[in-house]
Order: structure tokens, then C-alpha cells, then sequence
């Protein structure tokens, strides 16, 4: 590429193309064994002599910063200079300024709780959240979107529909109609970079500065940091074995955001009492609900439950949803589906934003929807799925029987364990996280997924990530970071010997 070079002000100019190239290098800009310009050509775009050029060029080569090719060119060293990594073409980097601009307070305190490392997996992964990548159908999905990179799309070099692409629109309303019952039309989808972007357009919409904000307690640490960033005052709200408390809902939360079908994390699904209870209590208060079906695709058992959008006669419910968990993260393919008087409102927040999304990759799912090719790839999924969470189950009832308590899900890609209560005096789980990182073997504290209410104890495994031939292996490791059993109590006169305690 163009490397830029600035004559502006004072001084030699050889000197000057001199400190200019060196400082590249030095930072890292221009990278062992890149080309420079020839002299000639960089001193015509300056407009000084070739021999300007060319003696800053013979200073850099008789420094070792630069070394000629005969025939080929002028090129950034591939030796290290002494004392220096050749990761930086022999030259140390130097360091960014500190800057004299600070966000404000808000983003200084906000930190992600959750581990989201991307780097190298752990040799026994069952982090929360990622599907199975060797899953994807790569060969079929490369085809649709090479079909998708024709003359007529690329020529046509205009911007996109908000909304997303009408075709795919059309697809995520038949599917989610078939698959989940939520009745949409195209109409009423709006097309979003994964279920993220689609909470941050519904709270820029609808969230005003000082706004109170319910959400799951524990719950869905994204959500919860997003809405403090958009200026609400968030609440957690405690969930128990039917779902979110909605008597525990603050008053004045005009937002309430909830994962009825598989609550994140615990697992359990609400019930048909609490979905009734809480359209009524927004309904009553003005307040609109947002439903995340974030993984309910993948089902194991159990009667489906309706969808609270399906419930609703008020049109207070945006339902949220994504194909990160079916397909790919990387894939930044997710949807809302909102009621019409909201909808005008949540085009232009997504038209502000980044004006719309992926036109190829768009237009590729809706063909990989509309194929039938989504249909399988999730029974694929599932029966595979299916292998990994019923050796987890088997093995967490086999060896932690005296440790933890699997908590009761029929759907998505993790369990979730509590401590029973005659082990949660004796074990650190953080302890136990740490040693079982150690050891090659990554689980997900219950505690990172809480907020200002005291921390549950309980372990988060995710089953996306590890193959079903390492489950027990893993396991058998973290068994292991435990610290040795206590004696369990005896039930105390007058109880059922036979009642495990809750």
C-alpha cells in the first residue's frame, strides 16, 4: 500500500523521510519483509529530487532497518536489530499516548463479569454460551454465499433496507412461526447484528435517562451492563423454580427483560402462571417486556411452553432472537420482532446506528432458511447435543451427587448445578474454578451471573464446546479440584431420612 510521508514543516527533508520510515517501523506500521516505494516513485509523489529519497533510503540500509533485493526492491528487514523482538521487524513498539480525553464515570465501572476469552480453548470446554463450531456446515454455507457475490449485487453499490433484507425477513417470519409459534409477519421483523444490537435498539427507543429497568436475578450479564450504559437504574429481579418473581418486579420499571423459555442461567423454563402474571403486570403498568428465546431450539424433553408474544393481546412484548447459538456467533445474525407502533422508531435507531447489516449474509441465510437447510442443521445439532448433556447429567448425578443439585431444563446448551447446602459451607468455588482451570478444565462460576443481590453458588456447564468423547474425562478433572467430602449430616429426628435437603 501507500505509505504517507509528511514534509510539513522545517529542516533537511532527507531527514526528515528518514525519521518518518524509522518511526513506522519502530511501531510496527511497516512489518518485517514489506516492500518501500521505490525512490523514485516516492520522490516524484513528494515532488523532491530522487536523490532526497534515495539518501534516506541508504541511511535506513546501512542502519539495518532496511536491506535491498537486487531486481526486486528496497524491503523492511526480516533480521532483529540488536536487542529489539522481529516481531517488530527488529525494532521495539513504542507506546500509545495515554490521551487526555476519559469516558465518562459509567464506562470506567463497567466490566464484563463473564469470561468471553477468545483465544485457544481449553483442553475440556464447558464455557457457557458458543455452539459446536466443527457443526457448521461450512461447505454448504460457503456455496450460498459465493451464489450471493454476483455482478448484480455488488454493481448495484447501494445501502440496504434497515430493516434487513426483505427475503430474509420473509424466511424468520416462517420459521419462528413454525418452529416457536410467534406469529409475525415480515413486516414486523426487523433484521439485527445478533441479539445484542437488538436490546440496544429496543432500550435506545424506549429507555430515557433515569428510567428503572427490570431484569433476572441471576441473569444475563450483557443485558443487565447495556442497559446501565443506555442511563437506566437496573434492578435484579429473583427467579425461582417457575421463572422471574413477578411480585418482586419493581413498580416503576418501565422495561422488564426476561428468558422465559430457558432462564439464563438456572435453566428453568416460567410458567404458564407467572407468563399470564407478567403481561398482566406490564399491561397494568404501562411497561414493555422484552422475550430473549436465545436457545430454545435445542429441546430434550418437556412439552414446548407458548411464547409470551404469543400471549400477548397488548402489544407489549418485543420477542429477541438470534442464530448464534444454531449456526454461529461469527455470523452476527440475529432479529426482533416488535409491535407496529414501535417498529417506524427501531428503523431509524438501526439506520443511525450502522444503517443496516451484511447484504450477502442476509440474503445467504434466508436461502439456507428457506431450503430447509436450518431445519436440519438443528436436528443434527440436537442429537449431538443430546449425547453430550445426558453424559454430563449421568455423571454430575453419578459423582457430585453429594456436592451439587442439577437444576431442572429441558432445552438449550448448559446445566446448571447448585451447591447443596451441607457442602456450600465447605467449598470455594472460585477455588475450585481456578484449580479446575489448572487442570486444563473451564466452568463458569454461578456467581459471575449475579448482580447486587448475594451471590448463588453453583457451577455453569456448557456442552457446546466439548466433544461428548471428553465429557467424563473433564468431569473426572474437576471432581478431582474439589476439596475432599465431608461427613454428610445425618437427617435430624423426626425428618424423612429419605428427603435430600433443598
Amino acid at each position: 500500500m501507500d505509505f504517507h510521508v509528511s514534509l510539513a514543516g522545517r529542516g533537511d527533508l532527507s531527514a526528515r523521510i528518514y525519521r518518518q520510515i524509522v518511526d513506522a517501523i519502530l511501531d510496527g506500521r511497516l512489518r518485517p519483509g514489506e516492500r518501500l516505494p521505490p525512490s523514485r516513485e516516492l520522490a516524484r509523489r513528494l515532488e523532491v529530487s530522487r536523490n532526497t529519497v534515495a539518501l534516506a533510503y541508504e541511511r535506513m540500509v546501512a542502519e539495518g532497518f532496511l536491506e535491498g533485493r537486487a531486481g526486486a526492491g528496497t524491503f523492511v528487514t526480516q533480521k532483529a536489530l540488536p536487542g529489539r523482538p522481529a516481531a517488530y521487524g527488529g525494532a521495539a513498539p513504542r507506546r500509545r499516548k495515554a490521551g487526555a480525553v476519559a469516558p465518562r464515570r459509567l464506562w470506567q465501572e463497567l466490566t464484563t463479569p463473564v469470561d468471553w476469552d477468545s483465544g485457544t480453548p481449553p483442553g475440556y470446554d464447558f464455557r457457557v454460551g458458543a455452539p459446536d463450531p466443527r457443526l457448521f456446515p461450512l461447505a454448504t454455507w460457503r456455496r450460498l454465499v459465493a451464489g450471493e457475490l454476483r455482478p448484480s449485487v455488488v454493481h448495484a453499490a447501494v445501502y440496504g433496507d434497515p430493516s434487513g433484507h426483505p427475503e430474509l425477513r420473509a424466511a424468520i417470519s416462517r420459521y419462528i412461526g413454525i418452529s416457536r409459534s410467534v406469529r409475525a409477519e415480515p413486516d414486523d421483523v426487523l433484521v439485527t447484528q445478533g441479539a445484542q444490537q437488538a436490546l440496544d435498539l429496543v432500550g435506545r427507543v424506549l429507555i430515557e435517562p433515569g428510567d428503572h429497568v427490570a431484569v433476572e436475578e441471576p441473569g444475563y450479564p450483557p443485558a443487565r451492563l447495556l442497559f446501565r450504559s443506555l442511563g437506566a437504574r437496573v434492578t435484579g429481579v429473583p427467579v425461582d423454580a417457575e421463572g422471574l418473581d413477578v411480585a418482586a418486579i419493581p413498580a416503576t420499571a418501565r422495561l422488564v427483560y426476561v428468558t422465559p423459555s430457558h432462564q439464563f442461567p438456572l435453566g428453568t423454563p416460567m410458567s404458564p402462571e407467572r407468563r399470564a402474571a407478567l403481561l398482566d403486570w406490564a399491561e397494568r403498568r404501562g411497561a414493555t417486556v422484552i422475550e430473549d428465546d436465545y436457545d430454545s431450539e435445542f429441546r430434550f424433553g418437556g412439552r414446548p411452553l407458548e411464547p409470551l408474544h404469543s400471549l400477548d393481546r397488548a402489544g407489549r412484548v418485543v420477542y429477541v432472537g438470534s442464530f448464534s447459538k444454531t449456526l454461529l456467533p461469527t455470523l452476527r445474525a440475529g432479529f426482533l420482532v416488535a409491535p407496529a407502533s414501535l417498529l417506524p422508531a427501531l428503523r431509524r435507531a438501526r439506520q443511525l446506528a450502522d444503517w443496516h447489516g451484511d447484504v450477502v449474509t442476509q440474503s445467504a441465510l434466508a436461502r439456507f432458511i428457506d431450503e430447509g437447510m436450518l431445519g436440519r442443521q438443528i436436528r443434527k445439532a440436537t442429537r449431538e447435543y443430546a449425547v453430550r448433556r445426558d453424559l454430563i447429567l449421568t455423571t454430575l448425578r453419578r459423582d457430585f451427587a453429594d456436592l451439587l443439585q442439577v437444576m431442572p431444563s429441558a432445552a438449550g446448551l448448559h446445566l446448571c448445578a447448585r451447591l447443596v447446602p451441607y457442602a456450600d459451607e465447605d467449598v470455594d468455588l472460585g477455588a475450585v474454578i481456578a484449580r479446575a482451570r489448572e487442570a486444563g478444565v473451564a466452568v463458569e462460576n454461578l456467581a459471575a451471573y449475579c448482580g447486587e443481590r448475594p451471590a448463588r453458588h453453583g457451577l455453569v456447564l456448557g456442552y457446546g464446546g466439548i466433544p461428548a468423547e471428553r465429557v467424563e474425562e473433564g468431569l473426572r478433572r474437576l471432581a478431582a479440584c474439589f476439596p475432599p467430602r465431608r461427613t454428610r449430616p445425618e437427617p435430624s429426628a423426626g425428618r424423612d431420612a429419605n428427603v435430600r435437603p433443598a
